[in-house]
Order: structure tokens, then C-alpha cells, then sequence
């Protein structure tokens, strides 16, 4: 049964990733020089003809590859496409600095980095002189100020839009998109397309495109912040906006990547159950009897609520990311005090042998090396520059107890599901409660809950199938703890205070 698991998911991930690369293989994908500017991607059709330039920028905490839908349908209908890193972003070195609550400050910056690409795009022998900018959630507010600065936009693409700068007529030929299932930024969209006519509605055009009076809102249907990027709808709605505005018409397909990463992510995580089967089996032990229910629940409530009260007075800045510093220290804290806990109860008997070593090493690269290559290949950047590696270092120090205490309270796999699920809402409450204590200095730990979950869902199932094949839960708990690490490590936008 595991061979043929294995052969089907191989071959899963063989026909998604051939499906995946067919896109990038219509269109010449390049690394895209810019002078003293962020790393770039340039995306060209192949062929002579000059069309409009366009400049493509993700959001916060992520990176070129999550806007790769936009820029391979974009660059397969004849446009002349970068995108690239903003600082502290992906493969950027250079951390984020400024004033992130001042528009002259890390906005500013931020900006700056834009219109480098920007210039150096206009100078490409294909580029016609006319520029768009196309940027989704913080770069939303990002491209519409660069639009109306040097070098101007002709045409802006704006998804999950939130900008104080758009007025009734401008930036030019303004698109705003938004997914259905982001609430409050949909209605961010038809707002700003009522600054040009009051009455107007989702879907309607006020305006002339070609005169640059062009203004749009369309709600792509239900997706939310990141679907938004795979929404068919969404993509068509880019291409022909632009097409409209510089009068053409494009060929070229409107690529469908969401699904096949999808298939792909699903596929790569079937892989680890046949190749968890290649860990040593599970040699029978004394029974031990589950923790009551009474002490469970002490042991999952006691630190969901005595780490953020504890950490609270604290404030610490030694790691160069958005508060690293902090959830470093309440994984740690979380992980030692459950530790502490099971340890009272015996639950740590027996539960370290010398072999937990080595398999818990094997569960990392999997999930690192394998699942962490796709997702850097086709999601979002997973492979961090030199300066990313003191971070990864310093969160693993909290990531690891934390994830050999979730690993053994929730059975690694051979517990309930019901008390995985109580164990990890409880983590998620406990990071909710912090965020409450200190909303200003910790507002981005919301950013990464979704990544949190994420992270349960993939990773934890296969950390469940590694317990129950060795009976050790934290041998996948070990390895679990360095993925976490990392998977933070790269994600989080890196830093550096200036006064």
C-alpha cells in the first residue's frame, strides 16, 4: 500500500509540476538587473514587438512568486513584465527601515525601490514608454502613490486595495480588484471607483481608458486576500483593462495555477506517509495510559494564558524581523512550561532515544528540502540570503521546545483529534491574547497566523504518520520544530530601526 501511495503521489506531482512549468515555458523567465535596486524577474514573450511596461509588487511578508500568476499572463499576452523583492522581502538583503506609520518614511522607501524597477524596465529595447504598475495589498498603496510620481503610471492595477491617495481622478485608469471573502477591502474598491461617479457599482466602467479617465472595481467571487491572486477573474479582469487602455488585443492564455498548486502541496504531503513507513516501526512499550482529561486540559489552558501575561511588561529587539523577538520567546516559554508539565506527569519517560535524533533530522529535510522547494518554486520564497540565517537560528531556539511539547501532548499522531485540535487553538488563543495585550507593538503576529495554520495542516499530518510508524512523537516533533523555524524565519519581512 505505501509503494503504490508513493507512486501515485510521485506521479501527482510529476503531471502538476509539468503543468506548472508549461506556463513559465511559454515566456522567457530572466533575472532582471537593477541598479542599486531589488532583486528582479523579468518576463518577456518571446518575438520583437515593443508593448507597455509593466511593474509588478507583492504584499507584506511576501514575494515575487506570489505574484507570478499576474506576471506570466501578463507576459504571455505581450507585455514586457518585472516584478520583483521589496526590501526585507524574499531574496532582498536589504532589511525594511523607516517610519512604517509615515507615508515619508518606510512608504517612501519603499517607493523609491518601485520606480528603480520602473526606470530600468522603460530603458528595455521592448518597452514602448508606457508604464503600469500592478501591486496587491501593501504595495496597493505603494504603486498608486509611485503612479503619480516620476515615472508617472498610465495605467495602475490595484488588488486588495487600501490608499488614501486615490482621488476622483486619479491615479490614471485605475483598476481596483478584491476578493469576494475580503469584506472591507471590496468595499475599499467600490469606493474608490464612486470618488469618480457616486452611482456607479462593482463591475461597471466610469471613465475613457484611452483618454487615461478610466476607473474600475471588480470583485473577484469567492476568493479571499491570497486566492485573489489565482482568481481567474481577477486576471482576466488585469489583462483586459490593460488592454483596453493601450488599445490592443491580446493573445496569450490566462494561466490557471491555483489548483495544480494545490494538487502539488496535497501530493508532496502524500509522499511523507509512505516514506514515514522507511523509519524504524514502533516496538511495543509498557502501556501508558492517555493524561486524564482534567490534567490535559491544565496542561494546554497554563500556558496559553501564563505566557502572554508573563511576556507582557517584556519588550526585546535583538533579531532583525517584526517581532521574531517576541514569538521566539512565547514558542520557547509555551514549549518549556508544557514540557515542564508532561514531564511532572511522566509523559517524557522513554521518549528520547538516542535514534529520535536522527529521524527527527530526516523530518526536517523532507520538510525543508521537498515540500520547502515546491513552495519556493511556485508559492513564495523558501530559500533564505545569509542574512536570514541568524533569525532562522534564533526562532528554532523557541520553535523546537515548542513543537516536542505539542508533539507530546497531542500524541504525535496516535492521540484524539480532538485534543490536536483543543492543543492548537489554544496555542492560536495565547498569540490572539498577546496581540490584545500590546495591539501596537505586536499588530503583525496576525500576519502569521494563517501561516500557523497553514503550517498545523500540512506539516502536522505528516508529523502524525511519523509518530505512529515509531512511536515516538518527538521525533517528528524535533523535525517539525526546525521546519517551523525556517518557514518563519523566511517569511517575516526583515528590519532595521532607524531613529
Amino acid at each position: 500500500m505505501r509503494a503504490l501511495t508513493a507512486l501515485i503521489a510521485l506521479g501527482l506531482m510529476a503531471w502538476s509540476i509539468v503543468t506548472l512549468e508549461a506556463d513559465r515555458a511559454r515566456v522567457a523567465v530572466s533575472p532582471f538587473a537593477v541598479a542599486d535596486g531589488p532583486p528582479a524577474t523579468l518576463y518577456l514573450r518571446d518575438g520583437d514587438a515593443t508593448a507597455p511596461a509593466v511593474v509588478i509588487a507583492h504584499g507584506f511578508a511576501g514575494s515575487r512568486q506570489l505574484m507570478e500568476p499576474f506576471a506570466l499572463t501578463l507576459a504571455q499576452a505581450g507585455y514586457v513584465v518585472a516584478s520583483f523583492d521589496f526590501m526585507g522581502h524574499g531574496r532582498n538583503p536589504r532589511p525594511m527601515s523607516g517610519d512604517v506609520t509615515s507615508i515619508d518614511g518606510t512608504t517612501r522607501l519603499l517607493m523609491d525601490e518601485t520606480a528603480r524597477v520602473a526606470e530600468a524596465l522603460l530603458e528595455h529595447p521592448r518597452a514602448d514608454g508606457r508604464l503600469v504598475y500592478l501591486g496587491h495589498s501593501m504595495a496597493s498603496d505603494v504603486i498608486v502613490r509611485q503612479a503619480l510620481e516620476d515615472p508617472p503610471g498610465d495605467a495602475v492595477v490595484a488588488i486588495s486595495m487600501f490608499s488614501e491617495a486615490v482621488t476622483a481622478d486619479a491615479p490614471r485608469n485605475l483598476l481596483a480588484i478584491a476578493g469576494e471573502w475580503e469584506a472591507a477591502l471590496a468595499e475599499e474598491a467600490v469606493r474608490a471607483l464612486r470618488l469618480a461617479d457616486p452611482e456607479a457599482e462593482a463591475g461597471d466602467v466610469v471613465g475613457d481608458a484611452v483618454q487615461g479617465t478610466g476607473r474600475r472595481a471588480v470583485i473577484a467571487p469567492m476568493v479571499e486576500h491570497v486566492g485573489v491572486l489565482y482568481s481567474q477573474t481577477a486576471l482576466h479582469a488585469a489583462r483586459d483593462w490593460l488592454d483596453v487602455a493601450f488599445g490592443r488585443a491580446s493573445d496569450g492564455d490566462i494561466v490557471a495555477r491555483g489548483g495544480w498548486i494545490v494538487l502539488l502541496l496535497g501530493a508532496t504531503v502524500a509522499l511523507g506517509w509512505p516514506l514515514a513507513g522507511l523509519l524504524p516501526a514502533h516496538r511495543p512499550q509498557p502501556d501508558r495510559p492517555p493524561l486524564p482529561r482534567g490534567h490535559f486540559a491544565l496542561i494546554v489552558a497554563l500556558p496559553a494564558l501564563v505566557v502572554p501575561l508573563a511576556l507582557a511588561p517584556f519588550e526585546v529587539q535583538v533579531l532583525p524581523v517584526l517581532v521574531a523577538d517576541y514569538l521566539a520567546l512565547h514558542l520557547g516559554l509555551y514549549g518549556a512550561l508544557t514540557l515542564l508539565l508532561l514531564w511532572r506527569h511522566g509523559a517524557l519517560t522513554g521518549q528520547f532515544p538516542a535514534r529520535v535524533w536522527w529521524m527527527g533530522l530526516a523530518v526536517a529535510a523532507f520538510g525543508i528540502g521537498v515540500l520547502g522547494g515546491v513552495l519556493d518554486r511556485y508559492v513564495a520564497s523558501f530559500v533564505p540570503h545569509p542574512g536570514r540565517v541568524a533569525v532562522i537560528a534564533g526562532l528554532a531556539l523557541g520553535a523546537v521546545p515548542f513543537m516536542l511539547g505539542d508533539s507530546l501532548l497531542t500524541g504525535g499522531g496516535q492521540g484524539r483529534l480532538w485534543r490536536v485540535v483543543a492543543a492548537r487553538l489554544a496555542f492560536l488563543a495565547s498569540l490572539a491574547l498577546a496581540v490584545a495585550l500590546d495591539f501596537e507593538g505586536l499588530f503583525f503576529l496576525v500576519i502569521i497566523l494563517p501561516v500557523i495554520v497553514l503550517f498545523f495542516l500540512l506539516f502536522g499530518t505528516m508529523s502524525g504518520w511519523v509518530g505512529r510508524r515509531t512511536g515516538l512523537p518527538v521525533a517528528g516533533g524535533l523535525g517539525l520544530g526546525l521546519v517551523l523555524a525556517w518557514a518563519l524565519g523566511v517569511s517575516f519581512p526583515m528590519f532595521e530601526a532607524t531613529l
